[in-house]
């Protein structure tokens, strides 16, 4: 049997163990307590009961709400802008610079409250946030005050500061109330489900008729939702922490000075890298890369929606294979090795037309639907004490970072083109990628009742 710890000095020796089983005990250095992972065996009725309880549900219908809001804007983002009299490109890009910048800030804000004040206080009020802020959006063409532009930035930043709770929150949430030996399956049916609503938000638009139309619908599932979150319970492990004031909660910062803690946190970051690059730039962008290929009609729009549909299969897959592989790093690994035949394929395997991309992009995401999973070990690595905001900022800072991977997009296309700008950043995050995955700790099967010291 070998441990997998050791591949944290050799992580080449993961290529090489592939073959073998996952050792069945953790040593944490937060606790210095031995974590026992011996796997319990349950029936199917067992199993049915856990994965389609209340917590599973609510959470996978409230992630089903985010993406779609999340989404929304790089789909009516074209109609939108033009209805409105302004530059498509430079003001998408400010815009959505914006609400990536808000998902960043409120990644941190609401992953600080979940550890402070409890997983549902930030289910509450994340979703309350962002629904209002989207009703707002389908009220643009009405604001005749300010700037339009600028309206719009601050509406989908607003938007993104109620986004970035919801994910983690609800990962948190389903993390800590199922047991361990179902916990990948768990978050992988939240959000494969979840991943659907960026397929809803896209025939939303094309079936409404009129943008503004599908900023409404978002807001006002939203708002349906908060009545079903009434019946969700908070975290057990949570509130057996609650009332201890000896321990500190949700301190941020001790990510950035505790040195085990900070290494941690920018692997779980670095994981993540890969899925936005290929949506915030191969679907997203897609227009951008129609005149290399000799396309004369891509709609990024399309293109968003056909990635989330491979997403969500990707999703409900990963959770299913880390069950088989017994390990969360083997399931990361094959998936984005996958990706990355996908992207060579697209960008130079002689792609000519429309629906050529849109199967390229639903590959991508099928490669990249290792996002439940990603967010599962950034969950997994830390104590129940700092869980939430660690599992909340992570995948906000992967969205956060996408400003950067865009401006190393354009950096690059303006001598030499979008495709070989495209493989120049997509290398550079794959590599951190893979790098993270192959020296981050193994966390199947791994207990989560443990605190941080």
């Amino acid at each position: 049997m070998m441990n997998f710890n050791t591949f944290e000095n050799d992580p080449f020796m993961l290529i090489r163990g592939f073959g073998y089983s996952v050792i069945r005990t953790h040593i944490t250095k937060s606790t210095n307590k031995q974590i026992h992972t011996t796997m319990q065996q349950f029936t199917t009725q067992e199993k049915i009961k856990h994965l389609l309880g209340f917590p599973v549900i609510v959470a996978a219908l409230g992630y089903f709400v985010d993406i779609y809001d999340l989404l929304l804007f790089g789909i009516v983002r074209v109609p939108s802008l033009k209805s409105l009299g302004v530059d498509v490109d430079v003001a998408g890009t400010y815009i959505m610079n914006f609400q990536m910048i808000g998902l960043l800030i409120g990644g941190i804000l609401w992953g600080i409250l979940g550890d402070k004040k409890g997983r549902l206080s930030v289910l509450f009020g994340s979703i309350l946030v962002y629904s209002l802020a989207n009703i707002a959006c389908g009220f643009l063409p009405q604001m005749h005050f300010g700037n339009i532009e600028t309206t719009y930035a601050i509406l989908r930043f607003i938007a993104g500061l109620g986004l970035a709770g919801e994910l983690g929150a609800g990962i948190t949430l389903v993390s800590e109330s199922l047991p361990k030996e179902l916990r990948a399956i768990g978050t992988s049916l939240v959000a494969g489900f979840g991943l659907l609503g960026a397929v809803v938000a896209q025939l939303t638009v094309e079936l409404a008729g009129d943008w503004t139309y599908a900023y409404f619908i978002g807001g006002g599932l939203g708002l349906l939702l908060l009545l079903l979150r009434v019946g969700v319970f908070e975290s057990g492990m949570y509130k057996n922490l609650e009332q201890d004031n000896t321990i500190a909660k949700g301190n941020f910062l001790s990510l950035f000075t505790n040195k085990t803690q900070f290494i941690k946190y920018l692997k779980c970051i670095a994981i993540g890298l890969p899925t936005w690059f290929c949506i915030g730039i191969l679907a997203v962008m897609a227009n951008q890369f129609a005149p290399s290929f000799g396309i004369t009609n891509l709609n990024p729009g399309k293109a968003i929606m056909w990635a989330y549909v491979g997403i969500s299969a990707g999703d409900f897959a990963s959770g299913f294979l880390s069950h088989w592989l017994h390990s969360r790093k083997k399931a990361i690994l094959y998936m984005m090795l996958f990706t990355i035949a996908g992207i060579l394929l697209l960008l130079f395997g002689g792609t000519k037309t429309e629906n050529q991309y849109y199967f390229y992009c639903a590959w991508l995401g099928l490669g990249t639907g290792y996002w439940a999973m990603f967010v599962t070990v950034a969950a997994e690595q830390f104590g129940t004490n700092i869980r939430s905001t660690a599992t909340t900022t992570v995948p906000n800072m992967v969205r956060g970072l996408l400003p950067v991977i865009l401006l190393g997009f354009d950096f690059f296309k303006i001598d030499y083109g979008v495709i070989v700008s495209a493989s120049i950043v997509g290398s550079i995050v794959f590599f951190l990628g893979i790098y993270a995955t192959m020296t981050i700790s193994e966390t199947h099967g791994r207990d989560l009742d443990f605190v941080e010291a």
